[in-house]
């Protein structure tokens, strides 16, 4: 089947610190966004992507796409004011059956083995969202303002690639906005569409703090070494 991979840069990354936004800051001498695309790149041969970018930025993306195969087709679409608004804005260039991968340009060190594994379960399922077990302590503050200790074993932290059969997630996202909607399983869920999960990587984590600079580059240092 078809597939597509919506790679999600809208935003500026003011928690980086940085005056450039983060999906262009480098991790072995590339930019973070072209190890996301790369790792799609690799899992699949067929795979095209939509590049979601700062208007400013589009530019800087297209420099990055010419490092890449012609085989895979990258085109590049400005973001909007949110998350959801963004990936709106890049899932209008899909108007053809397929399988479409959702995925943070920050989460860099995604491996092609969960994306294939994203694939399979979103063929078989309607849809794959990676997630991993809580391993802190975590407490809801409720509305009374009191602190609630929940149970960490059935707490899961969500990740990307999120992957959907293109007839689930196409006609969720024209769904007026929500405050609630803080990723695609919660706009494909708001729809009316039951979500399914799947295990997702310890090391797949969002580059979001200059820390996080620092982990990532060690553990690809470490994937290189061991090429």
């Amino acid at each position: 089947m078809k597939k597509f991979a919506v790679i999600v840069a809208g935003g500026s990354g003011t928690r980086m610190e940085s005056t450039i936004p983060k999906q262009f800051l480098l991790l072995q001498n590339k930019p973070i966004l072209w190890h996301s695309i790369n790792a799609f790149a690799n899992a699949f041969d067929d795979v095209e992507f939509i590049i979601v970018l700062p208007e400013n930025f589009l530019e800087e993306g297209k420099k990055i796409a010419k490092e890449f195969s012609s085989t895979h087709k990258l085109n590049f679409v400005a973001g909007g004011e949110t998350r959801f608004h963004s990936t709106q804005n890049g899932l209008k260039l899909i108007n053809k059956e397929s399988i479409i991968f959702v995925h943070d340009a920050v989460r860099c060190l995604v491996t092609k083995t969960l994306i294939q594994n994203c694939y399979t379960q979103a063929i078989a399922k309607g849809s794959a969202v990676p997630a991993i077990a809580a391993t802190d302590t975590i407490r809801l503050i409720d509305d009374n303002d009191r602190n609630i200790l929940l149970d960490r074993n059935k707490i899961r932290i969500i990740q990307t690639p999120q992957t959907f059969q293109s007839n689930i997630l196409l006609p969720a996202f024209q769904q007026n906005y929500k405050d609630s909607f803080t990723d695609e399983a919660s706009v494909v869920e708001a729809f009316g569409k039951e979500i399914f999960l799947i295990d997702g990587e310890s090391e797949n984590i969002k580059i979001t703090r200059p820390v996080d600079l620092v982990v990532a580059e060690s553990i690809l240092g470490k994937r290189y070494s061991n090429y």
